[in-house]
Parts: structure tokens; C-alpha cells; sequence
């Protein structure tokens, strides 16, 4: 039998032969190989080839293959729970970026020495080298399997009796498989079996298992919903080798260490005060010169890029929103509604049904098309405490919002130029180039016809292929009213943020019945870009917060340098030292604090200043600083003036570090 592999060469293998097998006859072993790909479709290594087939690696450090890796260290975890806890049941256990978790009703919540035991049961199982093996079977044959399970039973159910699987469940059950549900049956020495619902591949034994860590435990509802059970979720990951493991483990503390609510409390930058409830953020003095600095540059940049501003406002009448269509696809994430007057309203959760109203005041032409309405604009969003997490996840936050009102011949260009405004938003704030550009098609719960959609997702392909920048499809996740590009960054610990959005809507001006008056004299209707380039402002704050570990370069610094007397009789002296630098429009500071010098030093050193300037009596007579910076080596005897000139251009230049 003739099997192929990607780079075109071919074997000869015995009939039968499995897909581990084949790939050891085409030489294609390079690295540990978890699982394999058979005509690009993933299988298990024991799984049969066929004739003519082609035959491909996944190798364990592969996106691919830590995916196997770690669902199939997910069953291991399900196994050492049932193991220890007979009485559990069990819901779903997924990987996810990084990891995995899984999902388990049990009488009480688990404690850090459970976690301790379970991960020792788990060593135990992966040292027994227990075969996944594959089993198909009909609903009634999987509903007896987990006959104890009602979570698994009610996956099975809902996957074959009212065929909806959710995201989550996905990897457990195949929508592809028949009408048949794929088990993966953990076969112990005496040859007993834990099975679990999963669509595989998995590892072809426990002691493919290479290193994992467990390391919390939460509170999950069941399908996310309130009203449904709360369950445990363990959550765990894991790695092609203990090296990779390390690493990363050592990654997660250090991001410990530079969490925006950890920094932004440590800072003086943000407060979460509990009366506000989740997702809510005050932004304190330091904080708000930041928030300030990225307000002036976005808005600067949208006027000078032809956009005009408009302010709006917080609520507006039920009807607004039932007419834009979000009270009826989007009424989960609105916050409840209020009546006053006889009428009822809505905090707005989106800012695009105002600026229609904006486009709406008179009667518009095409000689003012693309039409680019800007806002700085706070929405409100009920997300879930369970998904709220600071300001990267809020219930109240503000995007840099805009709107464009083009015709179809202009979409091209607008949604092109939105991403090219995108990267200069990563540039000027130091993520460097974007990491990662994703096009998002139809969702299944969308308004539209199949050709609008072919052409606004044709049209959104074309405009990323124009920057030149390289992009992938994430199916199924656009938004109800059109296609999107969601463009993502690295942060410098390597983590990936997805920060700007930009939306083809061709539904919003139907459902609106906006038009515009054409050359030719008639109506027509405009189409909308809708896009946030920050993302919203808190969440690019906080992904910069943690970027940086607070050491934001210096254009952005609350306090840009800091005038350090050496003893009370140079207080007047660093005062006047001090004005020459608020002359020029920079943030300066005097440290009259009763502190030795050591201690100031260290103090600023933490609050991560960029420069402390130095001042005593020599300095003060020859008129000059000693140059502390943030990073480098200590200059002195730098004149005052020509620093102040320096720190003004760095400033002005937007240096980042």
C-alpha cells in the first residue's frame, strides 16, 4: 500500500498499516509526534491508512499538537476526580489558550489540598501508561454509558435529539460523525475503562504525558447560565516538556506580578472600590494624566485623519435599540431597562445607533461621503462577574468610537485605512506591529442575505490583502450586522491582546432607513464601517499597564521627572530647577519629603519615574542636575536647560523605550 507525505514523497506500507506507523516509513518523525493528519483532517496515530492517502506529522510544540496534549490531559484530570471523589459529576473539559479546565458538580468546593491530590492520582495514572482508545456508539449506547452523568447526558441529547452543540461542547461531541457519539475510553491495566464523551484525537497513551501543573479552582455556572448549577472548575496546563512547562510557569508569575489591578493599586493609577460593583474603575489622579495622553493622541490623529467628533448621550428610549436590533440579539448584555416619563430607556451598551441619529439630523449627500463620525464614547455592558475581570473585561468603559458612512465603492478604502490607522495606534504606544489579523464571517444568528454577506466579507478580505499584512478566518464569529477584521497585538511578556475592531454593517442603514441623495438625484443607501481602535480605553490602558510593568515611556509617565533636593537647603533651588521644566509644558515634580536621600531614591525608583534629577550644592551653583534615569547610566553635571530641552524632545518625539 502507497502512502504520501507533505512534501510529496511516498512509501510503501503494509496494508492496514496505521497512521504511526506510515509516518515512521516516510521519515516524517521529527520531534515527538502526538497525533497525525490524514488528508489535513487530524487522527489518532493507531488509526488505519488508507491507500493513496497522505500522511503528515503534528508534532507535540505545534499549536496542533499542545491542543491534543492538552485535552487529553483534561480526561486524565476527569479520571483522578472520579477516582477521588466517586460521587462527582462531571460537564466538560475543554482546552484553551494556554491550557485546559474542567468543569465538575461536587458536594462541596474543592481545597488546595485536593488540587494536591488530584495532581498526585494523575501522576499515578500516567504512570500506569493507560490507552486512549476511540469507540463509536449510537445515542441510547452513549446515553447508558453515562447513565450516572446527567451533564454528559444532557450533551448527547441536545447534540442528537435537538442538534445544538455549543462551542464548549464542540470537542466533545462530533457534528460530523453520522448520528454517532465518539467516546474515549481510558484503559486501565485490568482492563476497566473511564470513558468520556470526545471527538479525539488524543494521545495513544497516559504516558505520552510529558509535564502538566494544576493551579486554581473557580466557580462555574453550568452553560454559563445563573440560573443553572454552580460547578467547580479545575483549571491546569500543559506542555511538551518539562523545560516548556517551566517557562511558562514562570511567565504566569511574572504576569502575576504585573496584573493592572496589582500595578494600578501599587501605582496610585486605578481604584476598584467594591460600591461600585464589578467591571467599574476609577481612575485616579496618575492614572487619568495617562488616560489623558491617549485620549488627546486619538483624538488628535482621528481630526487630522478627516473625522468628525460628536458627543452623545448614556441612555436613550427602548425603541432606539429595538429598532437597531440589539434588544433583540443583543438584550442579554444590556443592562435592565429604566422607566421614566411613561417610557422606558436603556444604558446604551454600543454608541452606533447615536451616530446614525448623528448622520440622520439633515439630509445628506454623496459629496460628503465617507462621512466619519467620531466619539469617545462610554457604553455599559451586563457582562457575567464570572467573566469580568478588571478593565480588561469591564461592565463600563469608553471606546475611541467611529462610525464612516461610504458607498460601496469606498468600503475598500475605509476599512484599508482603518487598519493602517490600527498599526500606527501599535506603533505609537510601543506593541510594535500587529501579531495577528483575524477576518470574522456570518455567525449563525445574523441579520442579511447570503449575498450581502459573500460580498461585505469579500470586500473586508480584499481591504486586508491591500495593507499587505498576512490574516486568517475565524469563521462564524462576526458580528449579527456584518462581517469584521479584529486586529491583535503582542504584549512584552509575548501574550496576545485582541485591542482594534473594524465592522462592515450593511443592516443598520436598512434597519434605519438612512439614505443619502446620489449623483443622480435619488436616494441611496450608505453602508457603515463601524471601528475602535484602542478597543476601548480602559483595556488598552491595562494591557499597556502590564506591558510596561508600569514603566510607561515617558511621553505617557504621570510624572515625567521628579527633582531630588539633597538636603532641606536646596528645597528653593530644586523648586526653581523644577519650573524650568513645567515651563515647557512637562510634569515635574520636587520631593520635599523629610525622607534620607536613599530612601527617595528607591521610592521613585518603584513608582518607576523615567528621570530623578539630582540637586545639591555643587549642582546648584554651576546650574546643572545630576541625571538619574529610570534605565542606563547616571549623567552629571547636565545643564538644565539643555536637559530640559532633551526630556522635551523625547516627549515630543513619543519616544517609547
Amino acid at each position: 500500500m502507497r502512502v504520501t507525505g507533505p512534501d510529496g514523497r511516498a512509501a510503501e506500507v503494509t496494508t492496514g498499516a496505521t497512521a504511526g506507523e506510515a509516518l515512521g516509513a516516510l521519515d516524517l518523525r521529527r520531534g515527538q509526534v502526538v497525533v497525525a493528519k490524514l488528508d489535513g483532517e487530524l487522527a489518532d496515530l493507531d488509526v488505519p491508512v488508507a491507500d493513496g492517502q497522505t500522511v503528515e506529522p503534528v508534532p507535540a510544540d505545534s499549536d496542533q499538537g499542545r491542543h491534543v496534549l492538552r485535552h487529553s490531559v483534561a480526561h486524565v484530570m476527569a479520571q483522578a476526580v472520579t477516582d477521588l471523589f466517586p460521587e462527582a459529576k462531571f460537564a466538560i473539559g475543554p482546552p484553551v489558550a494556554d491550557g485546559f479546565y474542567y468543569d465538575f458538580d461536587v458536594e462541596r468546593p474543592f481545597t488546595p489540598d485536593d488540587l494536591e491530590a488530584i495532581s498526585s492520582r494523575m501522576h499515578e495514572i500516567i504512570r500506569e501508561d493507560q490507552a486512549f482508545r476511540r469507540r463509536e456508539l449510537d445515542p441510547d449506547e452513549a446515553l447508558e454509558v453515562f447513565a450516572d452523568q446527567p451533564y454528559k447526558r444532557e450533551i448527547i441529547d441536545r447534540a442528537t435529539r435537538q442538534g445544538a452543540v455549543s462551542g464548549e461542547e464542540a470537542g466533545d461531541v462530533d457534528p460530523d460523525a453520522g448520528g454517532a457519539i465518539t467516546v474515549y475510553e481510558n484503559v486501565r491495566a485490568d482492563g476497566s475503562v473511564w470513558p468520556d464523551l470526545c471527538r479525539g484525537p488524543h494521545l495513544p497513551t497516559t504516558r505520552w504525558i510529558p509535564a502538566f501543573s494544576l493551579q486554581r479552582v473557580a466557580g462555574a455556572y453550568w452553560r454559563g447560565d445563573e440560573s443553572q448549577p454552580m460547578l467547580q472548575r479545575i483549571y491546569g496546563t500543559a506542555w511538551e516538556s518539562r523545560k516548556a512547562l517551566k517557562q511558562h510557569l514562570e511567565l504566569l508569575e511574572e504576569a502575576r506580578k504585573r496584573d493592572h489591578r496589582k500595578l494600578g493599586r501599587e501605582l496610585e493609577l486605578v481604584h476598584f472600590p467594591e460600591e461600585l460593583g464589578p467591571g467599574m474603575a476609577i481612575f485616579l489622579p496618575k492614572g487619568a494624566i495617562v488616560r489623558k495622553e491617549m485620549e488627546d493622541w486619538i483624538r488628535a490623529e482621528t481630526l487630522r485623519r478627516g473625522y468628525e467628533p460628536v458627543y452623545t448621550p448614556h441612555v436613550a428610549r427602548e425603541e432606539l435599540w429595538e429598532t437597531s436590533g440589539h434588544l433583540e440579539n443583543y438584550a442579554e448584555l444590556m443592562f435592565p431597562g429604566m422607566e421614566l416619563e411613561a417610557a422606558n430607556y436603556r444604558l446604551k451598551p454600543m454608541n452606533c445607533p447615536f451616530h446614525i441619529m448623528a448622520f440622520t439630523s439633515r439630509t445628506r449627500s454623496y459629496r460628503e461621503l465617507p462621512l466619519r463620525i467620531s466619539e469617545l464614547g462610554t457604553v455599559y455592558r451586563n457582562e457575567r462577574s464570572g467573566v469580568v475581570n478588571g478593565m480588561l473585561r469591564a461592565r463600563g468603559f469608553t471606546q475611541d468610537d467611529s462610525h464612516i458612512f461610504c458607498r460601496d465603492d469606498q468600503i475598500v478604502d475605509e476599512v484599508a485605512g482603518c487598519i493602517d490607522f490600527a498599526r500606527d495606534v501599535f506603533a505609537t504606544f510601543g506593541l510594535g506591529e500587529a501579531s495577528r489579523i483575524a477576518v470574522s464571517t456570518r455567525p449563525a444568528k445574523a441579520f442579511g442575505t447570503d449575498e450581502q454577506w459573500a460580498t461585505a466579507e469579500q470586500q473586508v478580505i480584499e481591504a486586508v490583502q491591500r495593507t499587505g499584512l498576512e490574516y486568517e478566518t475565524d469563521p462564524g464569529e462576526g458580528a449579527f450586522y456584518g462581517p469584521k477584521v479584529d486586529v491583535h497585538a503582542r504584549d512584552a511578556l509575548g501574550r496576545e491582546w485582541q485591542l482594534s475592531t473594524i465592522q462592515v454593517d450593511f443592516n443598520l442603514p436598512e434597519r434605519f432607513d438612512i439614505t443619502y441623495a446620489g449623483e443622480d438625484g435619488a436616494e441611496h443607501r450608505p453602508f457603515m464601517v463601524h471601528r475602535a481602535l484602542f478597543g476601548s480605553i480602559e483595556r488598552f490602558f491595562a494591557v499597556l499597564l502590564e506591558s510596561t510593568a508600569g514603566a510607561f515611556p515617558t511621553w505617557l509617565a504621570p510624572v515625567q521627572a521628579v527633582v531630588v533636593p539633597i538636603a532641606d537647603r536646596h528645597h528653593e533651588g530644586a523648586e526653581k530647577v523644577a519650573r524650568t521644566f513645567l515651563a515647557r509644558g512637562l510634569r515635574a515634580e520636587v520631593d520635599t519629603t523629610d525622607d534620607t536621600m536613599g530612601a527617595k531614591i528607591r521610592k521613585h525608583q518603584l513608582a518607576k519615574v523615567p528621570y530623578q534629577l539630582i540637586v545639591g550644592d555643587e549642582e546648584l551653583e554651576a546650574g546643572t542636575v545630576s541625571v538619574r534615569p529610570r534605565r542606563g547610566e547616571q549623567r552629571k553635571g547636565v545643564e538644565v536647560e539643555a536637559f530640559a530641552e532633551e526630556l522635551a524632545r523625547e516627549v515630543g518625539d513619543r519616544v517609547t523605550e
